[in-house]
């Protein structure tokens, strides 16, 4: 955590998930995750890419709590450590959303909040029900709110629990599992190194999680145009 406050700081830096990896290691990951399912100030930061990155790196992330000298616990240590966290990061959503959720309506944007994002995730909970709970966890913005809204509308908290723990294995485990395993895979079949090319690789996580939200606004701007013809 020191290295990461003493290190050379630039807002671009909050963009690249090996930045948080190479200066907070294992603490600043499992924040981070919390944050960005916990905490409504979370949404900005970089989930799914962040995770993916961390799969390559849990041998590195392994050695600021345990190194178990085993590739395969160690990651499974490090993908466990990471779940604990993005579950307790949604509780404490919905337990936000079930105290002071409603008040959140009437708030006016700010750098911090945007009301549009809110809304989204309102309209994605509201038409698929608790199922939203594990698909929000692999869509920016929406998973930060998803289980604020759960709250807000007061969805029975032993369904909650169930989609938040399903739902959020499922995001850590294929995330993390798919950079480990297919760094190796390019480096030993193709002698092809991942970590030299994760600009790209990010930038690809972003576009291909961030085009459902795309497409649904556009949709949606293009039906309210028609039904204003």
């Amino acid at each position: 955590m020191f290295e990461l406050l003493d290190a050379a700081f630039h807002w671009t830096n909050l963009l690249q998930p090996q930045w948080y990896i190479e200066h907070g290691g294992l603490w600043i990951l499992l924040l981070i995750v919390f944050a960005e399912t916990g905490l409504f100030i979370g949404f900005f930061f970089p989930g799914d890419s962040l995770l993916f990155v961390s799969g390559i790196y849990s041998n590195s992330l392994a050695k600021w709590l345990y190194d178990t000298e085993s590739d395969f616990t160690n990651l499974l240590m490090i993908m466990t450590l990471v779940t604990l966290a993005g579950i307790i990061g949604n509780f404490v959503g919905y337990w936000f959303g079930k105290k002071s959720g409603p008040a959140l309506y009437n708030r006016k944007d700010s750098f911090l909040f945007k009301q549009r994002y809110l809304q989204q995730a309102k309209s994605f909970y509201e038409k698929n029900g608790g199922f939203t709970i594990i698909v929000a966890r692999f869509i920016p913005f929406v998973r930060t709110f998803a289980p604020i809204v759960a709250g807000i509308v007061k969805m029975d908290t032993k369904k909650f629990a169930f989609y938040n723990v399903v739902g959020c294995v499922a995001w850590v485990f294929s995330m993390m599992a798919a950079g480990h395993y297919l760094y190796k895979y390019f480096l030993t079949q193709h002698n092809f190194d991942l970590t030299q090319h994760l600009e790209w690789i990010v930038l690809g996580i972003v576009i291909v999680t961030t085009l459902p939200v795309i497409l649904k606004l556009i949709r949606g701007k293009k039906k309210k145009e028609i039904s204003e013809l």
